[in-house]
């Protein structure tokens, strides 16, 4: 089993930036695939980003690419989510995500293992 947790949200303005980390306990963390995606009110969650379990892959949703950037530090255990340039549409809660060696999955029925979310608000 792993745990994941997020931290890094909060409120910013639009064209700021925030850093979001999820830190994984439990199994080896370096045997797992991650993932970033977000929920808004009253819709569906969406894929975001991910990175393959040795870093040398990511994959980006076509409304972030050139403006967020995921990255990972296997010997701290933690996944991060660089978001520059925000956007009020970027608003939504954020959860970090793992798959035991997996690619660089989009579809949130990949993951196995999931975080509580981090809430960021872009304020206009």
């Amino acid at each position: 089993q792993v745990q994941l947790v997020e931290s890094g949200g909060g409120l910013v303005q639009a064209g700021g930036s925030l850093r979001l980390s999820c830190a994984a306990s439990g199994r080896t963390f370096r045997n797992y695939a991650m993932g970033w995606f977000r929920q808004a009110p009253g819709k569906e969650r969406e894929f975001v980003a991910s990175i393959s379990w040795t870093g040398g892959r990511t994959n980006y949703a076509d409304s972030v690419k050139g403006r967020f950037t995921i990255s990972r530090d296997n010997a701290k255990n933690t996944v991060y989510l660089q978001m520059n340039s925000l956007k009020p549409e970027d608003t939504a809660l954020y959860y970090c995500a793992a798959k035991y060696f997996g690619g660089v999955p989009t579809g949130p029925n990949e993951y196995e293992h999931w975080g509580q979310g981090t809430q960021v608000t872009v304020s206009s």
